[in-house]
């Protein structure tokens, strides 16, 4: 190229320049040029003489690049920037990529109540059989397209940490990695809380053993899921169970707390004040806040159905809407009950919570096995007895 080609803003490259160079000004210098402007690339200022030698075998790149990249990848990144806008469009994105058919109430749930939320603080205690891990599963694929999520942590009762890993795996395709005691031996000296971001453990194993208990609580989370949650209940503010103290850290971890269980309430207003307090300690802090917002069903982040409240999609031809539960129907049994069946009744109960507390320490199939069984042996309170 000729001196007077070189114009401002401008941009050069050549041998005699160490990278492509805007150019602010040129100006003639005898026979040669002196050329000041930055370096694109590493924007350090530039200012030298060129020979007309070296103006001649510069080259000036155009403003606009050539439209000659390889198209697929091209496609690639505008379908990627697509998919990461796509919620902005779509509210109900992650249903198209989720291998679920989720029910009515599901996307109520998720839809109506937890996204809503700028700070997801809530309790969901819906009926057995509703469907809550559809709907944190929902709630996670939505929260990350979003990304508003990256480190998942998810717990649950031993016996069902791989259940819960399996669905997710299978329904949203995220892979969740289970930490037992196996594994925090198996990575001693590193933290794996830290170092996994989607993780799912027992609660009765990291609330009683202090090492696995320390190490997470060392970590910090995007989003806590606690299934069964009712079990971080505790009685009373001077009687905090360990499952409960475990609670109330994880709460100070987290902006996204989501309780689950299908049994919250125990008949008791300050105990289950007490639960809802690992959610926001100064919403519910006292007893008649909570009656007023459960008489007015104006919680902020309580949701509770019944089985029979639960209902498909209507039917497209006659608009007809089927109940997914059959109405229970529930009565009470009188019996009779003699002395030595009490006692036998007392002894049992004896001896299955012996063995339950022996369960929840023991994170192995052996010890679900027990729990299992320990449940199926007992399953009601003590009854009411009519002597005879």
């Amino acid at each position: 190229m000729q001196p007077d080609a070189i114009l401002p803003n401008a941009i050069l490259r050549g041998a005699s320049l160490p990278e492509p160079l805007r150019v602010t000004v040129a100006m003639p210098f005898g026979n040669d040029v002196r050329v000041i402007g930055k370096l694109t690339q590493s924007g350090l200022f530039f200012d030298q003489i060129l020979t007309a030698a070296q103006v001649v075998l510069l080259q000036v790149i155009p403003e606009v690049g050539a439209c000659d990249g390889d198209a697929k990848k091209f496609r690639l990144g505008v379908e990627a920037l697509r998919l990461g806008l796509a919620y902005e469009y779509d509210p109900y994105f992650s249903l198209s990529i989720a291998r679920v058919d989720p029910l009515p109430h599901q996307l109520e749930a998720v839809y109506d109540y937890f996204l809503k939320l700028p700070r997801i603080r809530f309790l969901l205690a819906d009926d057995p059989g509703a469907g809550k891990t559809v709907m944190a599963g929902l709630l996670i694929k939505e929260l990350k397209i979003r990304g508003l999520i990256k480190r998942i942590l998810i717990i649950t009762p031993a016996n069902l940490s791989f259940q819960w890993q399996r669905e997710m795996k299978d329904k949203f395709r995220e892979n969740f990695e289970v930490i037992r005691g196996d594994v925090l031996r198996a990575n001693y000296g590193s933290n794996p809380w830290q170092e996994k971001n989607q993780v799912v453990t027992s609660v009765s194993w990291v609330s009683r053993i202090e090492d696995a208990k320390e190490s997470l609580l060392r970590s910090h989370w995007d989003l806590i899921i606690v299934d069964e949650a009712h079990k971080m209940s505790a009685a009373s503010t001077e009687k905090k169970t360990l499952a409960y103290q475990l609670g109330e850290r994880l709460s100070e971890m987290t902006d996204h707390y989501l309780l689950m269980t299908a049994t919250p309430h125990k008949g008791d207003p300050a105990h289950f004040s007490l639960f809802l307090q690992l959610l926001d300690k100064d919403v519910y802090g006292d007893v008649k806040s909570l009656e007023k917002a459960m008489e007015t069903h104006e919680a902020p982040f309580y949701l509770r159905r019944v089985k029979e409240a639960l209902v498909a999609f209507p039917e497209p031809e006659t608009g007809t809407v089927k109940k997914l539960f059959t109405r229970r129907n529930v009565t009470t049994s009188p019996f009779e009950i003699s002395d030595e069946e009490l006692d036998f009744y007392d002894r049992l109960t004896k001896y299955v919570e012996d063995q339950s507390i022996k369960a929840a320490a023991d994170d192995s199939a052996r010890g679900r096995a027990l729990a299992f069984t320990m449940a199926m042996l007992q399953g009601t309170p003590r009854p009411k007895m009519k002597w005879v």
